[in-house]
């Protein structure tokens, strides 16, 4: 690998100034794989395991800190020959997908970082979700990358103009893509986002197709996949979140499929644009859309314009970020506490 490859990787010159700041010794490289506590980074001579340092580590005050997948970062060496390379500097995200951390913790887990464009992938088989795909579109217009919905499996779906009018109402602003890995029905699609410099982060739930896309995409099987069972519930294959570079240029990030995508940070008003537009016209600036005069809300679900299902999902996501983030925020100001 060499200086052409890292702008293939999407080294820019933002990256290259920020780098120039600090240690002249030091070399630029992005994070192509992580696991526990250790990573795999591209370089411009090719790919080195390397560490975080103990001045890093010390410093950081939350995993947000720690590098992952997509971070440009500076290192001590360009191999391996002497030990494992050290992580000393993680460079200023333009860009980053987060979701909670599963589990009874309230930490902000960071899945992909510096990404042009997400990729949300959704099955249109029996694993297709509404409600699921309005999680994810929240979440991927808070990272600053751009959404784009992946629509897979379209030849296992009877009724696809019927589940399209529905994600056209949640995918409001954001381009929509019909694939089947079948026939390689919309395809080309796909690869016209594909170029060089260019980051996709390719994220949804087990078995939408993820790992199927992106060979496709690669020309050859690179990444493991597993068959779907009698209800088209396809099995967890990616493992790992990993950078991957396409010979012809273009980057692209395969994570594991989410069982769960916990809201903190989320741009829901983008998801639910039409709600936000019909409280603006309610009477009371803090109405309830209960019993309070002149409710625009309550008017256009009694006309039929909107759907009480959706009102009521925009309200529970609402509720769970609010919650999530108050938690997060006290988890925070312990753990401040306890460094003093």
């Amino acid at each position: 690998m060499n200086n052409k490859n890292l702008l293939e990787l999407g080294l820019n010159e933002g990256y290259i100034k920020e780098a120039s700041i600090y240690n002249k010794d030091f070399y630029l490289g992005r994070i192509s794989v992580q696991y526990r506590d250790i990573y795999r980074v591209f370089t411009e001579e090719g790919e080195v395991l390397a560490r975080v340092s103990g001045k890093l580590s010390y410093s950081s005050n939350s995993t947000l800190d720690y590098p992952v997948v997509g971070d440009w970062v500076l290192i001590d060496r360009l191999d391996n020959k002497n030990g494992d390379t050290i992580i000393h500097k993680v460079l200023s995200r333009k860009s980053y997908f987060s979701r909670k951390i599963a589990g009874s913790r309230f930490d902000r887990q960071i899945v992909a970082a510096n990404i042009d464009y997400i990729f949300i992938c959704m099955a249109l088989n029996n694993d297709f979700n509404i409600s699921r795909l309005e999680r994810y579109v929240a979440v991927a217009w808070d990272s600053m990358a751009i959404p784009v919905i992946v629509l897979t499996k379209s030849d296992l779906c009877e009724n696809i103009e019927e589940k399209l009018e529905q994600v056209k109402e949640v995918a409001i602003g954001i381009e929509i893509l019909v694939t089947s890995s079948l026939n390689g029905y919309g395809y080309n699609k796909v690869k016209e986002y594909i170029k060089s410099g260019t980051t996709i982060a390719f994220i949804g739930s087990s078995g939408v197709g993820k790992s199927t896309l992106i060979n496709k995409l690669l020309d050859k099987e690179i990444l493991k996949t597993n068959s779907v069972d009698e209800n088209d519930k396809g099995r967890h294959t990616t493992t790992h979140r990993e950078l991957i570079l396409l010979e012809d240029g273009g980057v692209i990030i395969d994570t594991p499929g989410m069982r769960e995508l916990g809201l903190i940070d989320a741009d829901i008003d983008k998801s639910f644009s039409n709600i936000e537009e019909l409280e603006k016209q309610c009477k009371f600036s803090d109405c309830t859309h209960k019993n309070e005069p002149r409710c625009a809300i309550r008017e256009a679900i009694e006309n039929g314009k909107l759907d009480i299902e959706k009102l009521e999902r925009y309200k529970k996501l609402k509720r769970e970020e609010a919650y999530n983030l108050l938690k997060s925020k006290q988890q925070e100001k312990q753990r401040m506490k306890s460094k003093k």
